[in-house]
């Protein structure tokens, strides 16, 4: 296993260090004043987004990108170091065309589109000249379990009518959002997993009401984390995406790489409130000594690096194992990434937070926006419970073949 940087992705790592640096980290605030003031899409985005397309930055993340389509059809493994630079400001993914949940929703469509569906939604979307949603997730059933969710796709003629309820549909609220696709079941008595399927759904149709944004920790998403209801929803049948049935199976295809591309960019986030905890420790004194010089606070900087490293390393070993064997030999190690790395961003925001003082729960620093995105990421593509509960099956799965063979460890004593 090698996961060391290759030259091409050193490169990249600089120029798009040189690029935040230059361009997004200082309109920072101007960003937060103009969303604060109901300006979204920020009056500076395209402009932001013709510069990073102009220099190379741009669809940086999808391995299977064609000759003539836009962007650098980098390998997972070479992406990751990429995600976790962009991690370090929220809305910074959008400027080089790297935003969830159009990453996504990309790679569904390049791999199994139609050359119509191609036409209509990839290829403005590999543009970004359009915004997608993905609508899974629903209010009423732990929908982590696909076999749970209750939205009905029924095939009427030429047409299949949706009817359904789905919630926390990230980007539903963003002007130039124009489709989402939706997953729900075509076939409910059906195998667990092939009920369900997957609709392109333009979201000006009749029948698709956003009811509302949810507030997320009281923190409202400009680019919306929405409660969307489908009542008789109709679309062309040629807007279903792959076969019926397939839904099951495209959903995991899609999350594989997705919770790279979510860990990595939370451990740009830990690693900025690293870097904020030691530059604070060592310029504040309590008690006549900087905060450094406290045992306690030493050790939670310890603990934080080397935390960050574990988390980092787990996560390329997952990019690697993706590129080499694929997703579903992966499968483990997707769980583990996505169980382990939300923690610990928590852990680190935690101390960075506690360093900071009150600060660190104000908008006068990125700490509380920093522990939000760590806390919704223990939900986000499945809650930890679900992940352990994979992890611990599959461990046990592999132990069968070799099961009793630790007896030979055990020196009980003898019985008369």
């Amino acid at each position: 296993m090698d996961f060391s940087y290759s030259e091409k992705t050193q490169a990249l790592r600089k120029q798009l260090t040189d690029f935040m640096d230059q361009h997004i980290v200082p309109r920072i605030g101007a960003w937060q004043q103009e969303v604060a003031a109901g300006v979204y899409p920020v009056s500076f985005m395209e402009d932001l987004k013709a510069l990073a397309r102009s220099e190379g930055l741009w669809n940086l993340f999808l391995p299977s990108l064609q000759e003539g389509e836009p962007g650098q059809g980098l390998s997972n493994l070479e992406y990751a170091p990429l995600a976790e630079i962009m991690g370090r400001v929220s809305w910074a993914s959008e400027v080089f065309n790297c935003n969830a949940p159009d990453t996504g929703n990309m790679e569904l469509l390049h791999m199994f589109a139609t050359p119509e569906q191609r036409e209509q939604w990839l290829n403005p979307l590999l543009e970004g000249q359009i915004r997608s949603a993905f609508a899974m997730t629903e209010p009423d059933v732990g929908s982590s379990d696909a076999s749970n969710i209750q939205t009905l796709i029924r095939r009427e003629g030429d047409e299949y009518v949706i009817n359904g309820r789905k919630w926390f549909i990230t980007n539903a609220a963003h002007p130039n959002c124009t489709f989402m696709i939706v997953m729900g079941k075509t076939d409910p008595d059906g195998d667990a997993k092939r009920q369900q399927s997957m609709v392109i759904v333009p979201m000006d149709t009749p029948g698709v009401i956003v009811e509302r944004n949810i507030p997320v920790m009281n923190h409202i998403a400009p680019e919306g984390h929405c409660e969307i209801v489908l009542r008789n929803v109709r679309v062309p049948a040629a807007n279903l995406l792959a076969k019926e049935g397939d839904g099951f199976m495209m959903a995991q295809a899609r999350l594989g790489p997705g919770r790279v591309h979510h860990c990595m960019r939370s451990i740009g986030m830990a690693e900025l409130a690293l870097e904020l905890m030691v530059e604070r420790s060592q310029e504040r004194k309590t008690f006549g000594r900087y905060l450094h010089q406290h045992g306690s606070v030493a050790e939670w900087i310890a603990r934080s690096r080397m935390e960050i490293e574990q988390a980092r390393l787990l996560v390329l070993k997952t990019a690697w194992m993706i590129d080499e064997v694929g997703a579903r030999v992966a499968r483990k190690e997707i769980s583990m990434i996505k169980a382990v790395v939300p923690t610990m961003h928590l852990n680190v925001v935690d101390r960075a937070i506690q360093v900071f003082g009150a600060m660190g729960l104000t908008p006068d620093s990125p700490l509380a926006d920093l522990w939000i995105g760590g806390r919704c990421l223990r939900f986000a593509d499945g809650p930890d419970e679900v992940h352990l509960r994979s992890i611990a099956r599959m461990e046990l799965q592999e132990s069968e073949a070799k099961r009793g063979h630790t007896a030979a460890y055990l020196t009980p004593p003898e019985r008369s």
